[in-house]
């Protein structure tokens, strides 16, 4: 049954981060969280996981347009995001579990600064540490009715913490959008309450999650909006080792607030969906992908949109 749960995770333990911004700051929207998709077994788990997030499509609303299409202070060409995320998880009870996350964010930037009638190009590329979260979990224990199905719900509740710088500059010493740093510079809250079950004979498994990011304070003149995430996904084994997963994520984020903020470029509606696929290389280790694909995507303003993005990692179980 521990192997059967382990499977179940379907790729890792990594809580969910911020996606999408003006400027094209983002995280890949995969729900990779094992106690929402029901790893529940005691003891520690890892996980590491690589990003390939490209916002290189300005669009406005629901519609797709051209750079500078609709002009702006600073016209938003290209942002290239290859984060890497690592998490350590801990079932400290049956009922009672841990976890903490942090991002390795490689990003490069691109925008046109339109400066009394010059169009002068600028560019940002930095490798630093994001914004660390710290979550606990309770997960209902009663979780059979009998032998052929397992269900259970849960909640969590933790924070967002500002390890991650919020004053980048690049070598002509301009600051990069607060929407393009590493960290917000803010500390948030993070709400969340799932579902999960499984009909381990059938090789079926399930789950939604609903989770909410709520700042708590602003950081120099900046507060980024509240944010709602939505997932649910199937997951069905093929054999013994592999399985075939899908997935569908939502984004809800409202307008960043404060003199440094772009209330009018931020904030964004998005659906998408995730198929995903995974490989138990031994009982304690699996590897995994995914490819993100949107289905809707509605920003306000303008702002940069990613036609495709990918994830793929490692989960180990100690």
């Amino acid at each position: 049954m521990k192997r059967f749960a382990f499977a179940v995770a379907a790729a890792g333990i990594a809580a969910a981060f911020d996606a999408g911004a003006s400027c094209g700051a983002a995280f890949c929207l995969v729900n990779t969280d094992w106690a929402s998709q029901g790893a529940l077994a005691d003891g520690i788990h890892a996980d590491l996981h690589y990003e390939y997030v490209t916002l290189d499509q300005p669009r406005h609303g629901t519609d797709r347009i051209a750079v500078g299409e609709i002009p702006r202070h600073h016209d938003e060409v290209e942002t290239r995001n290859r984060n890497v995320v690592g998490v350590l998880d801990w079932g400290l009870a049956p009922n009672w579990g841990a976890s903490v996350s942090l991002p390795y964010v490689d990003r490069y930037h691109l925008h046109v600064h339109n400066h009394h009638g010059e169009q002068l190009p600028e560019t940002w590329n930095f490798r630093e540490i994001g914004d660390a979260r710290v979550q606990a979990r309770y997960v209902d224990s009663a979780m059979a009715e009998d032998a052929s199905r397992m269900r259970a719900w849960g909640f969590t509740f933790g924070v967002k913490l500002p390890t991650g710088k919020h004053d980048v500059a690049n070598d002509e010493g301009e600051e990069a959008e607060r929407t393009l740093q590493p960290g917000t510079g803010t500390t948030d809250a993070l709400l969340g309450v799932f579902w999960h079950g499984a009909a381990p004979l059938g090789g079926w498994s399930w789950f939604s999650r609903a989770q909410v990011v709520l700042p708590m304070n602003s950081r120099d003149d900046y507060k980024p909006g509240n944010q709602l995430l939505l997932d649910a996904g199937l997951r069905y084994a093929i054999g013994n080792n592999a399985a075939a997963m899908l997935q569908v994520n939502g984004n809800f984020r409202g307008r960043d607030s404060g003199a440094n903020a772009e209330p009018d470029d931020s904030g964004q509606r998005q659906v998408f969906v995730s198929p995903g696929v995974s490989w138990n290389v031994t009982p304690d280790t699996q590897v995994y992908a995914f490819v993100q694909l949107p289905i809707y995507q509605a920003v306000n303003g303008v702002q940069l949109t990613a036609d495709w993005s990918a994830l793929a990692g490692v989960s180990f179980r100690f």
